[in-house]
């Protein structure tokens, strides 16, 4: 087999499927795209996936690149996935799925778990941590499926997390990255393994170490993709496989962000803002950094769970005009959005959002609501839109100071991933709010470049991860903050922002007690 120079990284969404080829430098030279349906509901709450087709999809995405791409197959050296988070799949001995994966959108709960007993439990309690636990337990796909599905249950060989499943499928082996771990299994995140045999997250999980695949650490080669994997992507055989890490780690290190002092902002479905640290610090007591994207390092993670959800239901609800004049004028819908973000003030003209669509385990709490207030009869549409993108970077500012906090380790600088970070105004208010620079990756598919880089370090293109950093990220549009609107956002955040929540939270109750929502 010829051995080339570049790297491929299969990159599996919530909305597409995408392989990508890059060189050496973190340059993209070819660009597959297949857009997926991304969940079915068969019950309310319920998303859930066809897996198979994911893999199915996976290669016609490998195979339309070959198609489309001057360079060959024979060109990559190495390859890497990385996935959607915390997306179960239980296979049997041949790998074959049981069930449709469920995905991480998925709202089914399992009420009525035994609480961790013994001197756990005690000590839960006394920390007053049991609350939490609780919503653990009840979360976890494993406890559904032993209580609703037990056939499928006891029938399951292997329960994977789709970047394992994918895995499998490419090499015939069951191995996964440390870095994709992120979901509801005994995994230990401070030491980056499965968890001691003591811990009570088997017990209450209800998992056999038997059922977990091993695990390796990102940049390692995990297996040689198979002959009839070759043959279903039109790659060679015995082509290695390397572990990269879950899509957000990736992101992060696509960005460029190896060092604690650069905060990574992800403007996605879930908006994020992480910081990579080589020691082990949770952003709240009790719950977990994640695993990078490197080897013996971790990523603080504040999360607003279905942060640019907000923005997508603006556009669908209130942005028609938009789009239509954008495909009559041949322009992207972005570019009108951002007009008519321009249009209006700084600051909203006091029109203040507070992006807490989904109740949290600690911050915010299972109670919380998403809020709006200060409305006047001088606001538009305009105005709502804007706000919503102020009050996501307000709460990711807040979450950034919390790991700041928590880190001892001041961030200077920002980089900015995901859809939103192609808005020219969402960008320049982002920079405003933290009163930082802020810099978008010189590329979009900063997720596809991490899993990249994972794959350059794991076959000797780059000699480790800083190197390939240096080699392959750079920054690039950057976005001054303004001296004058910081200001004025400084004072809002203050003033107005950070005392929302701890002041509409007996609302927040009254609203769930008397409706069951959320429940």
């Amino acid at each position: 087999m010829t051995i080339g120079d570049h790297l491929l990284a299969l990159d599996h969404g919530t909305q597409s499927v995408r392989a990508l080829l890059f060189d050496p430098r973190g340059n993209l030279v070819a660009k597959s795209r297949i857009e997926i349906e991304p969940y079915v509901s068969p019950k309310p709450g319920w998303a859930e996936r066809d897996a198979e087709d994911s893999w199915q999809t996976v290669c016609a995405a490998c195979r339309r690149l070959w198609e489309i791409s001057s360079i060959g197959p024979e060109a990559v050296a190495g390859m890497a996935v990385t996935t959607q988070r915390a997306t179960m799949i239980n296979v049997d001995e041949a790998g074959h799925p049981l069930r449709p994966a469920i995905i991480w959108l998925d709202q089914r709960r399992t009420e009525g778990l035994s609480p961790v007993g013994g001197l756990t439990g005690l000590a839960f309690r006394a920390v007053r941590m049991d609350e939490t636990v609780k919503y653990f337990l009840a979360e976890a796909e494993s406890n559904w499926l032993r209580t609703h599905q037990q056939e499928i249950w006891q029938a399951t060989h292997k329960f994977l997390f789709l970047s394992g499943f994918l895995n499998y499928r490419l090499t015939g082996r069951f191995v996964d990255s440390v870095g994709s771990q992120v979901g509801y299994v005994p995994f230990d995140y401070k030491k980056l393994r499965w968890a001691s045999r003591r811990d009570w997250k088997w017990q209450g999980l209800g998992i056999e170490p038997a059922v977990l695949p091993e695990i390796v650490a990102p940049g390692e080669v995990l297996g040689e993709l198979t002959t009839q994997a070759a043959a279903a992507t039109g790659l060679p055989a015995g082509l290695p496989v390397v572990a990269a890490a879950a899509d957000k780690a990736c992101e992060v290190l696509g960005s460029g962000c190896l060092e604690p002092n650069i905060g990574c902002l992800s403007y996605g479905t879930t908006a994020t803002v992480n910081t990579t640290h080589d020691r082990y610090i949770e952003p709240l007591p009790f719950l977990p950094a994640y695993p990078a994207a490197v080897p013996k390092r971790h990523t603080m993670e504040v999360q607003i769970f279905r942060g640019y959800w907000m923005v997508s239901w603006f556009k669908r609800e209130f942005g028609l005009r938009e789009q239509r004049l954008a495909a009559d004028r041949g322009l992207q819908a972005e570019d009108l959005f951002d007009d008519l973000v321009e249009g209006v003030p700084p600051g909203s003209m006091g029109l203040m959002l507070q992006p807490y669509w989904s109740p949290g385990v600690k911050v915010p709490g299972p109670e919380a609501k998403g809020a709006v207030i200060g409305f006047g009869d001088v606001h538009t549409r305009g105005h709502l839109y804007r706000s919503i993108l102020e009050g996501l970077a307000y709460a990711l500012r807040e979450g950034a100071e919390r790991t700041q906090r928590r880190s001892k380790v001041t961030m200077t600088s920002l980089r900015v991933a995901g859809g939103g970070s192609q808005s020219n105004a969402a960008m320049q208010l982002t920079a405003d709010i933290f009163g930082m620079p802020a810099a978008r990756p010189h590329l979009y598919e900063a997720s596809g470049l991490g899993a990249a880089i994972d794959a350059a370090v794991g076959v000797g293109i780059h000699d480790d991860f800083p190197a390939a950093v240096a080699e392959m990220t750079r920054v690039g549009r950057v976005f001054e903050p303004d001296p004058e609107r910081r200001e004025l956002y400084d004072a809002l955040y203050h003033e107005v922002y950070r005392k929302m929540y701890r002041r509409l939270r007996p609302l927040y109750q009254k609203i769930r007690d008397i409706t069951g929502y959320p429940p």
